[in-house]
């Protein structure tokens, strides 16, 4: 049996320690090292490798010491940060010849997505994003049935998502622009803007979108309508402040089906004539580490790749440039 794959963390919070409980338990993963600025996150995540009874990982304050003292001592990293921070961390992980499972969304801005992407080529490094509903298999049946023309031709796309997130959220790194990079769109909204970019199978042409930050300093209501470079057109809308709860809703309108599916994968409507359509339900992932390691080792298709975080880029980048000029239409040139 081959040896475990020693596994680096960046950034030792709370969806890390989530994920680690699940990780120490599995048989091809060592937790070898983590890195994190707060020394109360660091010893959380040790706790959990010790009680799961697995050997405690070594500390760091600064991921580039970890990287330097630990190079040829692991396999691959996590990276789970606030979303500013996600490309310098992920290009020095590619630098060093690793692996990388990298927290969504995968950067901020196409600069940033260009420069990984050029040291993912340079290094041949495996680089996924870690989006439920890239990695869920109701996202992956319904794109593989739609390239292979079972729907017919996209026609038109419409998607939305809300969130108590104003609230939830506040006084929190997500609501601070200068690291969260965006507000509602980027962060819960981010799910739905990924599994529109892997089901559309297209770039975007062009961009109209209007923000309002109701209060706060970054993005709580956004509403975007679009044109793929495939002719298809979009609508997209997403709410950050109402009652609790969070949920969301993308219908893709096809020449021969209307598929409705969420943001994260959790269930799918398939309607194609022969019927209203019954509602497939699925469980979002709880361990997407086992979606990342069959990736690595070519055993499905890499949904979370560089490409499709450069398509993302693109689309979110555009919308901050439209609402930042009131509306004005943005055509993306790749």
């Amino acid at each position: 049996m081959p040896g475990k794959l020693r596994l680096g963390v960046i950034g030792a919070g709370l969806k890390a320690a989530e994920y680690a409980a699940s990780w120490t338990a599995m048989p091809e993963i060592e937790f070898a090292a983590l890195a994190d600025t707060m020394p109360a996150s660091r010893q959380r995540l040790i706790d959990v490798c010790l009680a799961a009874g697995a050997s405690e990982p070594k500390s760091f304050e600064d991921y580039r010491k970890m990287l330097a003292e630990m190079k040829g001592t692991l396999d691959i990293v996590y990276v789970s940060t606030p979303h500013a921070f996600h490309a310098e961390q992920a290009i020095a992980v590619a630098e060093a010849g690793l692996d990388l499972f990298l927290e969504k969304p995968m950067v901020t801005t196409v600069a940033e997505a260009e420069r990984l992407i050029a040291e993912q080529k340079k290094s041949g490094v495996t680089i996924v994003t870690a989006f439920q509903g890239g990695l869920s298999p109701l996202v992956l049946d319904t794109r593989r049935r739609a390239l292979s023309g079972e729907f017919g031709e996209l026609i038109a796309i419409s998607g939305m998502i809300w969130e108590s997130w104003s609230s939830n959220y506040d006084g929190h790194w997500k609501q601070q622009p200068e690291i969260s990079g965006g507000g509602f769109m980027f962060d819960t909204g981010a799910h739905m803007m990924n599994t529109v970019c892997l089901l559309a199978n297209s770039d975007f042409d062009s961009v109209s979108a209007y923000m309002n930050n109701h209060g706060k300093k970054v993005d709580i209501a956004t509403a975007v309508s679009a044109r793929l470079k495939n002719g298809a057109l979009a609508t997209l809308t997403a709410a950050g402040e109402g009652p609790p709860g969070c949920a969301s809703y993308i219908t893709f309108f096809y020449s021969k089906a209307i598929v409705r599916i969420d943001a994260w994968g959790g269930w799918r409507e398939i309607i194609d004539g022969r019927g209203a359509g019954t509602r497939e339900e699925a469980e979002i992932l709880g361990n997407p580490m086992k979606n990342f390691l069959a990736i690595r080792e070519g055993k499905i298709e890499n949904s979370g790749s560089v490409e499709m975080g450069l398509r993302f880029a693109r689309l979110w980048d555009a919308i901050k440039e439209s609402a930042a000029a009131g509306g004005a239409s943005v055509r993306i040139t790749a």
